[in-house]
C-alpha cells in the first residue's frame, strides 16, 4: 500500500475540527494505517475579526448567531459535545471562552518552523479550548503550551510581539478559498481525494481505502463550520 499525505484546514474555535481530527485519528488506527500517513494542518480562521477578549457566553453567542432560543442553543451545544465525548474527548463546549484564534495559529506555525511536535501543539491548543476552557488569545496560555513542546519563552514572546507567520496563515486561507472551501475541517488526501467536514467513520474509511487503492477521485461531506456558522 502507498503512503498517504493528508493536508487539512482547521480552526481552534471549530468543534467539528477537533471531533473530525480525533475521528480521523481513530479511523486510521482501526485500519492499521496510522504509520503510513503524513498529516499536515493548515490554518483557516472562522472569524479573523473576532475580539481578543471574551465578550459573551457560548450559549448566548450561539443563540444570537443562529437565531434560536437560549434553550435551543444549549440543546444544540450539548449534542455537539456528545459527539466529542463519543470520540473520547472530555468535551466541554458549553464553557468555551471564545476569542480571536490568530495567535494560536501563529504558535502552531512557530512550532512547525522550529521542528517541534506540531501534532502535540495542536492537541494542547484544542484541549485548552474545549476541555480546560482557557482563553487562546491569552499570552500566558500560549507561552505555557509552547514551552510544553520545547519552544523557548523568549522566541514565543518575540513571535507574539511581531506579525510573524500572519502571511503564512493568510496564504493557507487563500489556498482553501481558491479550492472553493467554505467550511472546516477540510481534508485533502494525496492532492486528489477530499473530505468536506466531519464525516462519518464509514465515509472516512471509504475515501481512505479509495486513496490507498488510487481509485478515481472521490469525496465526501459531513458536519463543518464556516464563517457563516456551523452546519
Amino acid at each position: 500500500m502507498k503512503k498517504l499525505d493528508i493536508v487539512y484546514w482547521s480552526d481552534y474555535a471549530c468543534p467539528y475540527c477537533y471531533i473530525g481530527e480525533k475521528r480521523l485519528e481513530s479511523v486510521l488506527k482501526d485500519m492499521k494505517i496510522d504509520d503510513m500517513v503524513n498529516l499536515k494542518m493548515k490554518s483557516f480562521e472562522l472569524n479573523p475579526n473576532a475580539s481578543s477578549k471574551v465578550e459573551s457566553k457560548t450559549d448566548v453567542r450561539f443563540a444570537l448567531k443562529y437565531g434560536m432560543s437560549i434553550e435551543g442553543a444549549r440543546r444544540q451545544i450539548d449534542q455537539i459535545s456528545k459527539l466529542g465525548r463519543d470520540e473520547g474527548i472530555d468535551f466541554r463546549y458549553a464553557d468555551t471562552l471564545y476569542t480571536n484564534m490568530l495567535d494560536a495559529h501563529r504558535l502552531t506555525k512557530l512550532a512547525e518552523s522550529k521542528g517541534k511536535d506540531v501534532d502535540k501543539v495542536i492537541y494542547l491548543l484544542f484541549d485548552a479550548y474545549f476541555t480546560k476552557n482557557l482563553v487562546l488569545s491569552d499570552r500566558s496560555v500560549l507561552i505555557k503550551i509552547g514551552k510544553e513542546v520545547g519552544l523557548e519563552e523568549k522566541e514565543i514572546i518575540e513571535m507574539l510581539d511581531s506579525d510573524k507567520f500572519k502571511d503564512k496563515i493568510r496564504k493557507d486561507e487563500s489556498e482553501a478559498y481558491k479550492m472553493g472551501v467554505q467550511g472546516v475541517p477540510f481534508f485533502v488526501i494525496n492532492d486528489k481525494f477530499r473530505i468536506y467536514g466531519c464525516q462519518s467513520r464509514e465515509g472516512m474509511k471509504k475515501i481512505l481505502m479509495d486513496a490507498l487503492d488510487d481509485h478515481l477521485e472521490n469525496s465526501g461531506s459531513g458536519m463543518s463550520c464556516g464563517p457563516d456558522g456551523c452546519h
